[in-house]
């Protein structure tokens, strides 16, 4: 029978995480930690088509803090993780508040409020791509502007096809657009926070 002692040695690598980085060596590490930071931006995009990339951020920073190295420049420490946490749910109370105070306070129904989402999701592509020509600000800048748009539409729609008025179904359209654009401003601007919590982490 085998002794407990001798069965260690096959489960060093899931217990010591140091070795995942340990055979990449010092360049390995480096392209490791650039490639988190190039993730956490790519996330941080996906806020602008209302997907959670705030916390896919955080999620990535806490698999690195985990497997990466625990001490040196390029660890991760607690304050770091921390930090982009509250930064990522800052933003969506930012954003929850926005939506709260926009098309649910003009009196928007729930199907108005779901059909918004969708709208803004479908506008906010299409707005990346309208703005390709324009490097970096141009498809950030058209996917909020059409992210709102799309809110609009949705959110009149809604309404529209429940049986108000033209009148009623743009106030409430009007209201979206604001809550969603505001919204998503602020989400926008918490994520920028989070990429350079990950950024900050990694350098110093």
């Amino acid at each position: 029978m085998l002794a407990f002692s001798s069965l260690l040695p096959l489960f060093s690598f899931s217990i010591d995480t140091e070795r995942w980085f340990g055979w990449l060596g010092p360049t390995g590490a480096v392209l490791t930690a650039i490639l988190l930071v190039v993730f956490c931006v790519i996330a941080w995009g996906l806020n602008l088509i209302t997907l959670p990339g705030n916390w896919i951020s955080v999620a990535a920073m806490a698999l690195y803090a985990w497997l990466g190295p625990s001490e040196g420049r390029l660890a991760i420490g607690t304050a770091t993780l921390s930090a982009a946490f509250l930064f990522a749910l800052i933003g969506e109370i930012v954003e929850f508040a926005a939506g709260a105070l926009g098309a649910q306070k003009a009196g928007a129904s729930r199907r108005s409020t779901i059909l918004a989402v969708v709208g803004s999701m479908a506008g906010a592509l299409i707005g990346a791509f309208v703005g390709i020509p324009i490097p970096i600000v141009g498809p950030i800048l058209a996917a909020i502007l059409f992210g709102g748009v799309g809110a609009t539409a949705g959110a009149i729609y809604g309404e529209w096809t429940d049986g108000r008025s033209w009148q009623e179904s743009w106030s409430v359209g009007h209201a979206a657009f604001w809550g969603r654009t505001f919204g998503t401003l602020g989400k926008f601007m918490a994520g920028l926070a989070v990429v350079l919590a990950a950024l900050i982490g990694v350098l110093f």
